[in-house]
């Protein structure tokens, strides 16, 4: 990821309620870069839903999906004891999420504009 300072935990939720609002419409790839089992992605391109942080249960939650009939489930990605998140943007107007979790594992949720004349269904 760019170099980008880390967000207070104390923003966390503010900001990544921001972010859910900054990019509805869009295509999110989920990545899980864990050093003990490797590379893994868990949703690519897929409808994004939300971003949020729970400070009482303290976990981050990406969301996809549940937004149009073809893909109806919302599907969540959980990172449990987050311990950093960094926001970082990539170009107009991409942009990347990293959440680094108390083992050392990171997940990266990357946004993709929809194309231009590409059909949303609601």
């Amino acid at each position: 990821m760019a170099e980008t300072p880390s967000l207070d935990r104390s923003g966390w939720t503010t900001a990544l309620d921001e972010l859910t609002e900054a990019h509805a419409g869009e295509s999110v790839t989920i990545e899980v870069l864990d050093p003990e089992i490797g590379h893994q992605y868990e949703a690519q391109r897929l409808p994004f839903s939300y971003l949020g942080y729970d400070p009482k249960d303290d976990v981050v939650i990406v969301a996809v999906g549940g937004r149009s009939s073809q893909y109806p489930v919302v599907l969540r990605h959980m990172v449990q004891h987050p311990k950093e998140i960094d926001v970082a943007t990539l170009g107009v107007p991409e942009a990347a999420v990293q959440v680094l979790d108390e083992e050392g594992a990171a997940t990266l949720i990357s946004f993709f504009p929809v194309a231009s004349g590409a059909e949303t269904e609601s």
